[in-house]
């Protein structure tokens, strides 16, 4: 597969023809070769992103709302396309990729509803005769950069919402899921966005630093979303900061589980196989720690590790039955590892599972962590979870906040009114009581707190991310003034 730039809604090459490679984390094989945007390229983007404003700013809500409601057809008919390409360059599952076109064309459904939802508002004034209000309106050209564990519709929302608001975009692909990308700017174009309104580049990765400085460096980008890692997404915030852009980021997490001593055990492992095992783990929202009250710990452990011994590891592109495909990344098993000798050494149990070999691993569950283990608070990322064993309420709370992350978490105790109540005392951006930690609604907001990031997508919210909520007043002109 081959990749190019779109900027003007015209493919081309990167000006000096260079290209980089995506190879597959088993084989080595080459995957996709993408054209390697530089500087001039990134900038060439911008400047028709920039043009492409004055005139996209002006259109009205049914326009854009045609094009998403469009956009949202062509998905479901490319799906098939879609899930091919996105199962050959990030490991995806079938499951999983599937369930990713799903999202893709549910999120350009809720953001062609949006466009009649930007709305202002009237103030209270005690001038006589003036009318006072507030306006929303676009901001600019967005810079948007999505990852490659959730390619349709991690990109569809830094793409369509800012859109929808009256914005023009420079989308940066992920150089792991070039391709899988370009289908989304490619159906945003077939969709009829004009030329410029969505500029599509990707880069080589020892240029990603300099080619998205250069961007948000550009007087005309005033609005930056970027999903990713924390590491990463806290560079991204200090360039934007450097040049006085708001940033929206969604970033990493550690999502706890908590485990009460009322829960129902066979519900929470249901929720538990697929929060942490669904893509390998790969999921920002992933459940990583099960905080696990020590009355139902043994039961919990038994049947989530009798589960996790029946699901199917290698490679979904030759065995339809697998459910844990290989880490995007060889180099993840090595890291993995090395977690899992340091949990052992100091006294976990691997009660199934074991190492990585490269990018292949089976579903391993490591039980009795603590937090003298490195395990316990870094993100994994991978087809591995934990279980920490607590005593009672308030040791459960304080566990599942004893991290730097603050995305996602689930609360499971059939006392639903306790269980809502510790559901509010964790330091996340979504809890969820009964359910799995991965989760997605479009018409929900989503993002995190603490070291996850902040700001929010979906929903009405993602509104206040993309415009400019400016004051007008209409006041006679022959009004008195003190001097």
């Amino acid at each position: 597969m081959q990749t190019q730039l779109i900027i003007d809604n015209e493919a081309r090459d990167a000006r000096d023809g260079r290209t980089f490679e995506r190879r597959s984390p088993l084989s080595g094989d080459l995957v996709t070769e993408g054209a390697a945007a530089s500087v001039e390229d990134a900038l060439d983007a911008v400047e028709s992103a920039a043009t492409a404003f004055t005139t996209w700013s002006t259109t009205g809500p049914s326009q854009r709302r045609a094009v998403m409601l469009k956009a949202a057809q062509i998905m479901e008919q490319r799906t098939p396309e879609f899930i091919e390409t996105m199962m050959s360059e990030v490991g995806a599952a079938g499951l999983w990729a599937g369930f990713n076109s799903f999202l893709t064309s549910q999120l350009f459904l809720e953001a062609a509803g949006l466009a009649t939802q930007i709305q202002g508002e009237t103030i209270p004034t005690d001038k006589p005769g003036a009318l006072s209000m507030t306006v929303r309106q676009p901001v600019g050209v967005v810079l948007s950069m999505a990852p490659w564990n959730g390619p349709g519709v991690l990109a569809a929302r830094a793409i369509a919402y800012p859109i929808v608001c009256g914005n023009t975009v420079v989308f940066r692909a992920s150089e792991t899921s070039p391709k899988t990308h370009a289908i989304i700017a490619e159906i945003l174009h077939e969709a009829g966005l004009p030329a410029g309104v969505l500029n599509f580049i990707t880069s080589a990765p020892e240029d990603a630093e300099r080619v998205v400085e250069a961007i948000i460096a550009h007087p005309a980008v005033r609005r930056v979303n970027f999903t990713g890692s924390t590491p990463v997404g806290r560079s991204i915030a200090q360039v934007a900061a450097k040049y006085l852009k708001p940033a929206l980021l969604e970033l990493g997490g550690k999502a706890p589980f908590v485990v009460l001593d009322d829960a129902d055990i066979d519900g929470a492992v249901n929720a538990a196989v697929f929060g942490s095992f669904l893509y390998q783990g790969q999921i920002c929202m992933s459940t990583e720690r099960f905080v696990v009250d020590e009355s139902v710990a043994d039961e919990f452990v038994s049947k989530f590790t009798e589960r996790a011994k029946s699901l199917v590891a290698g490679d979904p592109l030759t065995d339809p039955a697998c459910i844990v495909g290989p880490m995007v990344r060889a180099e993840s098993g090595a890291r993995i590892n090395a977690l899992i000798d340091d949990a052992v050494a100091k006294g976990a149990e691997v009660v199934v599972g074991g190492h990585a070999d490269g990018a292949a691993m089976s579903a391993t569950i490591v039980d009795r962590v603590t937090p003298a283990m490195d395990i316990y608070d870094r993100e994994t990322f991978g087809p591995i979870t934990t279980v920490v064993r607590v005593s009672g309420v308030e040791e459960a709370v304080q566990v599942a906040n004893d991290t730097e992350f603050g995305l996602a978490a689930a609360v499971f105790g059939k006392d639903s009114s306790r269980a809502f109540q510790v559901a509010l005392r964790i330091q996340a951006g979504h809890v969820h009581v009964n359910g799995a930690t991965v989760q997605n609604e479009a018409q929900a907001p989503y993002g995190g707190t603490k070291a996850s990031g902040y700001g929010r997508f979906d929903g009405r919210a993602v509104i206040n991310e993309f415009t400019e909520l400016k004051w007008v007043t209409i006041e006679p002109s022959d009004q008195q003034y003190p001097f």
